[in-house]
């Protein structure tokens, strides 16, 4: 099976989705990913704000961290 890669613009969308409400397994499906993943790209992006690690994950979302 062919692995699909999304471009940080991509989660960043799905993830602004998800803030706005929708719920993570119709999110999940609609994307064809795990709610695992989901959950991954939302610790990479929010929780970990300040590392290193996420900082080119995070441009768009720690403007008010």
């Amino acid at each position: 099976m062919k692995r699909l890669r999304f471009t940080e613009e991509q989660i960043i969308g799905v993830l602004k989705e998800a803030e706005a409400g929708a719920k993570t397994a119709d999110l999940a499906r609609r994307h064809g990913v795990s709610e695992a993943t989901l959950y991954n790209w939302n610790w990479r992006t929010a929780a970990n704000c300040g590392s290193v690690r996420s900082r080119r994950w995070a441009n768009e979302r720690c403007d008010d961290c």
